[in-house]
């Protein structure tokens, strides 16, 4: 996942107002749609199943999508990298259309699950292809707001997309739960070929085939075996026992792979810091929890309660606003103290206790008792999902901050898979010999009948009491079973280190969107942009004024600006005009006039009709304010260690060109672009 890093080969001109809230709405859309998408289906899977069957294959609707979207963040990066991320924001978008389609009009649920693997390709796409566009297109100074709301925005969206599964479920049907991608997708592409600038990176990207091939291969394997087993195959069948054992020795290649690979998707080394080590895990524990319960709680609240899909969507809501409360009280207390090692304890315990209350539910525990223990559910995992990024960040080696930051990411994606598959795995395993004996004691009751939470609920009670019980007998069983993944996390973040954390990552602590962890760029200058974006959003009143006059600048801010656009367009297109500046900001050249008059008569420009051009006094003070811009940057992430000669010298040269990206960007205070 390390890059090297890329200059743009191609860059656009300064956006206005409009067209850069244009390209966060389009980036917003696609991002929606795959965060969506990851859960929606949850409230209408009981429904799917009256209407196609194959309720063995129930969690692989889900596992499909976020299997085939962990394989293709992993790629979509890179080949961002190489074809240019609009071209592959809008190839995701087709992708996901194209599954949406096939998934709708499924007739089995082998169909289904095909499509919904197609979809997850386009998913992934989407929101890796999200975050970089946001960092093309957006400032320095202005990323951070941006990136936290698209992180808020990935996280709010997934948790809710179950509600939203089940109003379409009840309003119209469950197709439309896919159908309702197609128009969006299109309206998607259309915005983004009018609004979104083509920017390609100069440095051809090395990527990891072998490796991505490999760790594909084993999970999905691995997921399969555990899907099956004890459902289609017994545990000690052949085809179990070999599904296991391919996927570790695909596993095994995986790692001596990633030890010979120039540039691979998962540094091995990474894992020899205890912090890494630890988040990963914890970050596995969280996906497979939090995707598990929210895949099968519909579920349960649809059979046990006799509840509609939309209603059962909103009787989990109770997890949600638990896990936001502690995510961004978590989030708050870090970012104020520093201190991060007591939350993912707290946390993982909590969960662990939020797993037995509701393994004990069932048809005579109230709704308020199942509120109160979804809540419980929802405190422990947000506890924990705040921490696990940040801390990561705060310890990895400079060269290896993007790797680190999109493994954890990684992890999470993937415990959400296996949560999702271990969860199916015993939900079929119980549920097929409960319903047996409730067939048993109210013989005659037709399979579709205990199929369909509608039709179960029409019987008498004392016909429906034994096949409510089954269902709810079947999902305590499956939250009960999962109680020790829990355990095992609270145990792993006894052992999590605590380090002081730097200013940079205490500054990103408060944003809810780095506690959801979207699948983001792997690239570590990208990543130093982040945190520098986070700190200058901490940052109190205009922060070029102040540079001017710790520098002792003649400049005045709005004459900075001037002198700073005329630098940066002579370095892209070796000549600056007068008209170009004013067009890239929408406004009439008379407008600027008194103001390039201004420098000019000071001696730090000289003007040859509509060019203009700096001379030696103009240069001086660009080199002043680089410099200025570096020492601000110096004292905000001066408590970075590091110690590799060589990554040294790579963070130096990255704050090199983020000090003159930000002298690019100054503040104005004399002139206005429009909205």
């Amino acid at each position: 996942m390390t890059t090297a890093a890329a200059e743009p080969s191609v860059v656009p001109p300064a956006l206005s107002r409009r067209r850069t809230n244009l390209v966060f709405a389009t980036v917003v859309i696609g991002l929606m749609l795959a965060a969506l998408d990851q859960l929606i289906i949850s409230t209408a899977l009981p429904t799917i199943v009256a209407e196609l069957g194959g309720a063995g294959h129930m969690a692989w609707v889900i596992t499909a999508y976020l299997l085939t979207e962990t394989v293709a963040t992993v790629l979509v990066g890179k080949f961002g990298d190489l074809f240019g991320r609009k071209v592959i924001f809008q190839v995701s978008a087709v992708i996901f259309a194209v599954g949406s389609i096939l998934a709708g009009a499924a007739g089995s649920m082998l169909m289904l699950i095909g499509g919904r693997a197609i979809q997850g390709v386009g998913g992934g796409g989407l929101m890796v292809t999200a975050m970089a566009l946001i960092a093309d297109v957006i400032p320095l100074r202005q990323r951070g707001r941006y990136q936290g709301a698209l992180g808020a925005i990935f996280g709010i969206t997934t948790v809710v997309g179950p509600t939203l599964g089940g109003v379409f479920t009840d309003h119209a049907t469950w197709r439309w739960c896919f159908y309702i991608n197609i128009p969006i997708a299109l309206v998607m592409i259309v915005m983004a070929a009018r609004t979104i600038p083509v920017i390609r990176a100069a440095v051809r990207p090395v990527i990891d085939y072998l490796g991505i091939t490999l760790v594909a291969l084993g999970s999905s394997g691995l997921v399969l075996g555990l899907e099956w087993a004890g459902s289609t195959y017994p545990w000690g069948s052949p085809m179990i026992i070999g599904l296991l054992a391919c996927s570790v020795v695909l596993l095994t290649c995986f790692v001596f792979a990633e030890r010979r690979a120039q540039e691979p998707m998962l540094p091995m080394d990474l894992f020899r810091g205890n912090v890494f080590t630890i988040c990963s895990v914890l970050s596995f524990i969280v996906g497979f929890a939090l995707l598990g319960a929210l895949t099968y709680l519909p579920t349960y609240l649809q059979y046990v309660d006799g509840i509609t899909a939309t209603q059962s969507g909103i009787r989990t809501l109770p997890l949600v606003v638990g896990l936001l409360g502690t995510a961004l009280l978590a989030g708050e207390v870090i970012s104020r103290t520093g201190k991060y090692r007591i939350f993912p304890i707290l946390g993982t315990g909590l969960t662990a206790i939020g797993l037995l209350l509701m393994s004990g539910m069932g048809a005579s525990t109230g709704p308020w008792l199942e509120t109160l223990y979804m809540f419980v559910l929802g405190l422990g995992i947000g506890l924990t999902m705040q921490v696990l990024t940040i801390a990561v960040q705060n310890t990895v080696p400079y060269h290896q901050l993007g790797a680190a930051t999109s493994g954890v990411t990684f992890f999470r994606t993937l415990g959400s898979a296996f949560g999702t598959a271990v969860f199916g795995s015993l939900y079929t395993s119980r549920l097929g010999p409960n319903l047996d004996e409730a067939h048993l004691r109210e013989p005659g009751v037709p399979e579709a009948v205990v199929q369909s939470p509608q039709g179960l609920h029409q019987l008498p009670d004392a016909r429906a009491a034994p096949f409510i019980d089954a269902y709810a007998d079947t999902v305590n069983d499956v939250f009960l079973w999962v109680i020790p993944v829990a355990l095992t996390g609270f145990v792993v973040a006894w052992f999590l280190k605590e380090v002081p954390l730097r200013d940079s990552v205490r500054s990103a602590a408060a944003d809810m969107g780095e506690g959801f962890a979207a699948p983001d760029t792997p690239d570590t200058d990208q990543q130093l942009a982040r945190a520098v974006a986070s700190v200058m959003r901490k940052a109190q009143g205009p922060v070029s004024r102040h540079l001017l006059a710790e520098c002792g600048s003649p400049l005045s801010p709005d004459e900075a600006w001037a002198v700073g656009q005329i630098h940066w367009r002579a370095r892209l297109r070796d000549e600056a005009s007068l008209s170009a500046i004013a067009d890239a900001h929408r406004m009439p050249v008379e407008v600027l006039e008194p103001l390039f008059d201004r420098i000019t008569a000071a001696g730090y420009a000289e003007r040859d009709g509509d060019l203009v051009h700096l001379t030696a006094a103009g240069q001086a003070e660009i080199d002043r304010l680089t410099i200025a811009w570096r020492h601000w940057l110096d004292e905000r992430l001066e408590d970075w260690d590091v110690r590799d000669p060589a990554d040294r010298a790579r963070l130096d040269r990255a704050l090199d060109h983020l000090a003159a990206e930000l002298l690019e960007e100054a503040e104005a205070q004399y002139v206005r672009t429009p909205v």
